[in-house]
């Protein structure tokens, strides 16, 4: 579902009741002073259990080009609602949000309708889901799995971060993010330091990890978290058209467990594309294992190719695809491209191919809400 959501509401949607909530003054950026004030949660707030929306107050152009004094509202949904995103919304909470967010932005200060906050326009969203295992396997297994896949081109990645002693994978793009990480050490890493963390606001959800770690012990519980970050409006509309949705960018209409559902496996799809049989083959340390698996299924094959996929293969033991690429930055990529190209046509013989996305997959499909 729906994580954290940034809306965009012109001058004539909104008043500020309290110019001195914001920081500096919101009356410099009315008085063309400033470009823009802002008021954001603090710390102990969110230690108390308070979360509030971050607020900016800008002078920009609006969605026709003319210039306005505009109100950015940027608010993680699940944590404004249940206090965490560890659990997760269903469509019937958003009467819920939208009276609490209301509510919310009268105590900052700020005035705004109901019907505006309904059909305000969205300028960045993030779907996610909280992806459950409790059947032993962990996060920094399937996660040590996909950094060994070739991002798609469709993706257009232009930065690859494998972070936190292995415990979360972003492919940054122009205007997105596709990020998986494991949802439970994030949480411990914000313990010691907030800027650890791949998550924000953290500590509104801190007292959750003792319950958290006695669920651990009882059912083997693990949590592995993958987020969409969709942070441009020409992005979000290129998507949904690929997707065949058409609807616009307000508020209501984004917020649709249909389209959540249809983002998150669309990105799904595009990465269990690139599985190949080569890379999730298993050897068990038996190297002789391997290259007698690709002289007897290649028989047609030169020999100088099979000794280029066997290290190939062993290389990317040791190294994800975007590590390999940027360690031979200085040599020809194209070169690289070929061999990944030739690694998807290899036979390896018949055995289990693990698929990392397969309960991925199951549970984003089933889309039951999670509740701790």
């Amino acid at each position: 579902m729906i994580d954290t959501i940034v809306l965009l509401l012109p001058s004539h949607y909104f008043t500020i009741t309290q110019l001195n909530k914001f920081t500096p003054s919101a009356q410099f950026v009315y008085s063309h002073t400033l470009l823009r004030a802002v008021q954001n949660p603090l710390k102990q707030e969110l230690k108390n259990g308070v979360y509030k929306p971050r607020l900016t107050l800008l002078r920009r152009a609006d969605m026709q080009g003319k210039q306005d004094v505009m109100l950015k509202i940027e608010c993680s949904l699940p944590k404004l609602l249940l206090g965490n995103n560890f659990e997760e919304l269903c469509y019937k909470d958003f009467a819920k949000i939208i009276e609490l967010l209301q509510t919310t932005l009268i105590e900052m200060g700020v005035q705004v309708s109901t019907d505006h906050l309904i059909k305000a326009d969205v300028i960045a969203i993030h779907y996610a889901k909280n992806i459950v295992l409790t059947d032993g396997s962990t996060p920094y297994g399937i996660l040590k799995k996909i950094k060994q896949y070739k991002a798609p081109a469709s993706l257009d990645v232009n930065q690859t971060d494998y972070r936190n002693d292995g415990h979360a994978f972003k492919w940054h793009c122009n205007g997105y993010e596709v990020v998986f990480y494991d949802k439970i050490q994030d949480l411990g890493k914000a313990q010691k330091s907030s800027k650890r963390a791949i998550e924000s606001d953290n500590e509104i959800q801190l007292h959750l990890f003792k319950k958290i770690q006695t669920m651990q012990y009882r059912k083997k519980f693990e949590m592995l978290r993958m987020e969409v970050r969709l942070s441009r409006r020409q992005k979000m509309q290129q998507l949904l058209s690929k997707l065949n949705i058409t609807t616009p960018l307000t508020f209501d209409k984004l917020f649709k467990p249909a389209i959540s559902k249809k983002v998150l496996l669309h990105y799904v799809d595009l990465l269990q594309a690139q599985q190949t049989i080569l890379f999730d083959f298993s050897s068990k340390g038996n190297d002789v294992a391997l290259f007698a698996a690709l002289v007897v299924h290649n028989p047609g094959i030169a020999v100088t190719k099979i000794i280029q996929m066997f290290g190939l293969k062993k290389i990317l033991e040791s190294l994800s695809i975007p590590e390999l690429k940027i360690m031979l930055k200085q040599y020809n990529q194209r070169t690289l491209d070929r061999l990944f190209a030739d690694a998807y046509e290899i036979n390896i013989g018949e055995f289990v191919q693990s698929n990392v996305f397969e309960e991925l997959r199951r549970q984003i499909e089933k889309g039951k809400v999670v509740k701790l």
